[in-house]
């Protein structure tokens, strides 16, 4: 695991969650994630990080933008969020609807391919 029992590199982090070191920099950069910047330059993230960053992956798999993941973090992690909870709610209800529509249109999409397989075989166009 790690050199102190809780405690993580940056390295150890990306291993444990399967997100790349990069990503993790960017998390931090964008203030959702947090760890300790030692003096040799290394950062140290808590074990909890680990939780932190599959939230944020999850978060960010269902289409929610930076600015919405940060407001929402600290519901995860028990406090209560820094924005407006009418207007973080309206956001993330705009990015429900946003994902239903891309569905239907994904569902379209998929209902026309099955119609070109379920026809048989497709005659090449001539050259």
């Amino acid at each position: 695991m790690s050199r102190f029992a809780g405690v993580m590199r940056i390295g150890e982090l990306s291993r444990a969650t399967g997100v790349s070191t990069r990503a993790l920099r960017y998390y931090e950069e964008q203030g959702l994630l947090v760890g300790e910047r030692l003096a040799n330059g290394y950062r140290d993230y808590p074990a909890e990080a680990v939780e932190t960053v599959r939230f944020i992956q999850d978060l960010y798999s269902a289409g929610l933008p930076s600015d919405v993941v940060r407001d929402v973090l600290p519901c995860a992690q028990g406090e209560r969020p820094t924005g407006d909870c009418a207007a973080l709610l309206a956001r993330a209800e705009q990015v429900r609807q946003a994902l239903r529509e891309q569905e239907e249109r994904i569902a379209q999409r998929r209902r026309t391919l099955e119609q070109f397989l379920e026809a048989g075989s497709v005659t090449p166009p001539r050259r």
